[in-house]
């Protein structure tokens, strides 16, 4: 197995998602090397997901939880009854289990790279 970052985001192209992911993006050579995966999941279509991804220029693999809609993040305890993630980060050990997870109080504020040191840190 492999550890796994899971980033909950609610929207492709919103302000502070772009930010969000963006921010990853800088870090994600750190992340690797520490032998960690990052994976963005959002409710929105894989399409959209991909020109979002594409629009940035992150190479950040992401995930559609679009269909059936929010199971994943039910599943994480992340989904927003808006119909969206809640801005979350999770940490799922090389054994796929939850070491580590960050819920922001609200979508609007933007998790610093930081956590997902801490997060990793805790495997």
């Amino acid at each position: 197995g492999q550890t796994t970052v899971l980033v909950f985001y609610p929207f492709a192209f919103s302000p502070v998602c772009t930010d969000q992911l963006s921010l990853y993006q800088e870090v994600l050579g750190d992340i690797e090397a520490g032998g960690a995966t990052v994976y963005g999941v959002s409710c929105d279509a894989a399409y959209s997901q991909r020109a979002f991804r594409e629009q940035l220029g992150v190479t950040i693999k992401q995930l559609s939880d679009f269909e059936p809609k929010g199971e994943t993040c039910r599943a994480f305890g992340v989904y927003h009854q808006g119909g969206f993630p809640q801005r979350a980060l999770v940490v799922v050990g090389p054994d796929a289990v939850v070491r580590w997870s960050y819920q922001a109080p609200t979508p609007g504020e933007l998790p610093g790279a930081n956590l997902i040191f801490d997060g990793l840190a805790a495997v």
